[in-house]
């Protein structure tokens, strides 16, 4: 079995017997020439026009944002559109398992990780090229899906200063994902406390969204919540959006994106670049 990459960007994963017990198999998947932006979200019904206000807000206030969703379920394309929105005068540095990023940003920097060769030496994992990035003066550091021992290593970096971080994680709802993101830290720091840990997570984090592809095959941002510190043991979050199901039509879900109405946190860093208003009409909150 192999993974490699086309010309145009394409991943490819080739697969022969007696792996594949009937017949060779080839699985490429192609990404779409043109990059999808809030305005197409938008218009396919993935988010609303004030989320993805919201979320250009978040983008441009240097938050740091984990987008978590299942597999297929559209967490690198909501990726590739909130990062549409950084400043394009800031030094991006991503790092990917495999390169899927296409950020328009005039300074960014790739980096990809490598597996071993066939004598199994040669691995260049993603922690270590985590703690690189850390030596090349970024503004932000976009982690294309955290998934390991390298989620430590991001977590100290959303601490000390690069704000508007961005990462992916495989996890069904956000809690999951908090769940997820606490083994994966543990991977590497297995001594560390609890409660510290959480601690950790709760002061690096600012806002998690949970994108979902729906029976309906739409893919939805089904929720977005805010971390809000601690409460005891437990990392305390709040929704800020959700998507509330109000049916089925002609095999099509029916329901609308609403927001909480609750003033976010956000609200005291988004006074910083001026932007206070805009981000609480966003949460159809009238600014007094």
């Amino acid at each position: 079995m192999v993974d490699a990459r086309l010309a145009d960007g394409s991943r490819v994963n080739i697969i022969i017997p007696p792996l594949c017990l009937n017949g060779g198999t080839i699985s490429i998947r192609k990404f779409p020439k043109q990059n999808i932006t809030f305005e197409h979200m938008v218009q396919q019904k993935n988010m609303s026009p004030e989320m993805a206000q919201f979320l250009d807000i978040a983008a441009r206030c240097r938050v740091n944002i984990l987008i978590s969703g299942g597999t297929g379920s559209g967490k690198t394309t909501l990726l590739n559109a909130v990062s549409r929105h950084v400043d394009s005068r800031e030094r991006i540095v991503t790092i990917e398992d495999a390169v899927e990023l296409r950020l328009q940003q005039p300074h960014v920097v790739q980096l990809e990780a490598r597996p071993p060769n066939i004598e199994g030496v040669g691995q260049v994992a993603q922690r270590e090229l985590v703690r690189n990035a850390l030596r090349m003066r970024p503004d932000r550091i976009i982690v294309g899906e955290v998934r390991g021992s390298e989620a430590f290593d991001m977590l100290q970096a959303m601490n000390t200063g690069h704000d508007g971080s961005m990462s992916t994680i495989h996890a069904n709802t956000p809690r999951d994902a908090l769940f997820r993101l606490e083994n994966m830290v543990l991977m590497a720091a297995a001594n560390l406390p609890l409660r510290a840990l959480r601690a950790q997570i709760a002061s690096a984090i600012n806002l998690i969204v949970q994108i979902e592809r729906m029976r309906d095959g739409i893919r939805r941002v089904e929720r977005i919540c805010e971390i809000s510190g601690m409460e005891g043991e437990i990392v305390s979050t709040r929704d800020i959006f959700t998507f509330k199901q109000q049916g089925e039509r002609g095999g099509f879900i029916e329901g609308s994106f609403e927001p909480s109405q609750l003033r976010p946190d956000l609200t005291v860093k988004a006074a910083q670049y001026g932007l206070e208003k805009l981000l609480l009409e966003s949460v159809g909150i009238t600014a007094g």
